[in-house]
């Protein structure tokens, strides 16, 4: 089960896979997007886009990549 971490001005989700800097991160560019003319994933009031990221960033509504988390697959050598 997830925790949620208070925060003043929002709610941080606390679990191994996601840290508050990946979080944080995460909701930074999302707010970019937003700024550049993407709409939103979620209905919202909100017209601030870092406000709007960071719910879409805590709900889990936005993907994101790992560098060097790929799984690779195992290479099969070839018979000389």
């Amino acid at each position: 089960m997830e925790r949620i971490r208070n925060n003043a001005h929002c709610s941080l989700p606390d679990d191994e896979e996601q840290s508050t800097y990946r979080f944080i991160i995460v909701a930074a560019k999302r707010a970019r997007q937003l700024q550049g003319g993407q709409r939103p994933f979620l209905p919202t009031t909100s017209k601030k886009a870092t406000v709007i990221a960071v719910e879409e960033a805590r709900r889990g509504v936005v993907k994101y990549h790992i560098p060097g988390t790929e799984v690779e697959a195992p290479v099969e050598e070839e018979a000389v």
